[in-house]
């Protein structure tokens, strides 16, 4: 073969494997990035860390489990509610009006018993709650994870209230409906409405108690539960689990 030609074959041949090269180059270069941008969801959620997309979870459903906890432990005993002014329970502003009619012939201690006992009944159902609300954590799912994570300090807690309200509605109404009972709440309010009703010239007045007390006991436990899973992110103190010291730290 000529001279010539061997050189043109050896150029060609120079040329195919830099192309090669620069292909695996920028192939590398695009995975390095990929695994970047994907971060906990590839594995591990930061360099260096030894955590698992499932080590998170875990640890962010153990935030919710001790958080529930201690807020139960706050808002489930006698005065939680009551006690409380950020969360004390009123009378729902259509019985505010037959508490004051009710006022004007000295008979105000009727509507004012029936507040305490709608507080009673959310105290009585805080505790209750404890059992739901688990459930309703064990539900979340790893495709969660990394929003709630890198989130705000009670992303999990947001999360909870936003996707499984309905759900907790709805197992918690027959449980805030016997705690209404239970607290005498219902008797109260039957012996409140019969006696505003003898009073001359009143508006027909009613309330859904189940349904506005479970609305109140919930946000309070959402409120308090937000302040809990806080703390844990920011406190180390706050970590009383192994799993939440591995998670979120064991030092500031």
């Amino acid at each position: 073969m000529e001279p010539g030609m061997w050189r043109m074959i050896g150029s060609l041949v120079v040329v195919t494997l830099g192309l090669a090269a620069s292909t695996a180059l920028a192939q590398g270069s695009l995975l390095e990035r990929g695994k970047t941008l994907l971060g906990p969801m590839s594995g591990k959620p930061s360099p260096g860390s030894s955590l698992s997309t499932g080590d998170i979870a875990s640890g962010l459903r153990e935030a919710l489990h001790v958080g529930t906890e201690r807020v139960v432990g706050k808002l489930g005993t006698a005065d939680g509610f009551n006690g409380n002014p950020e969360i004390h329970i009123p009378l729902p502003g259509s019985l505010q009006k037959a508490q004051s009619a009710l006022r004007l012939v000295g008979a105000s201690a009727m509507a004012d018993d029936l507040e305490l006992r709608l507080n009673r009944a959310a105290e009585v159902a805080t505790p209750k709650a404890k059992e739901i609300f688990w459930q309703a954590i064990g539900d979340m799912t790893l495709e969660d994870v990394q929003g709630i994570y890198r989130g705000p300090k009670d992303a999990a807690t947001r999360y909870l209230k936003n996707k499984m309200s309905p759900p907790l509605t709805q197992a918690m109404h027959p449980v805030v409906g016997e705690s209404l009972a239970e607290a005498g709440a219902v008797k109260s309010y039957d012996a409140m409405m019969g006696k505003y009703k003898t009073l001359p010239l009143v508006p027909d007045v009613k309330a859904n108690l189940t349904d506005y007390v479970l609305e109140k006991a919930l946000g309070a436990i959402f409120l308090y539960l937000g302040r809990e899973e806080a703390a844990i992110r920011d406190n180390p103190a706050e970590r009383s689990t192994e799993l939440l010291q591995r998670v979120f730290g064991s030092g500031p």
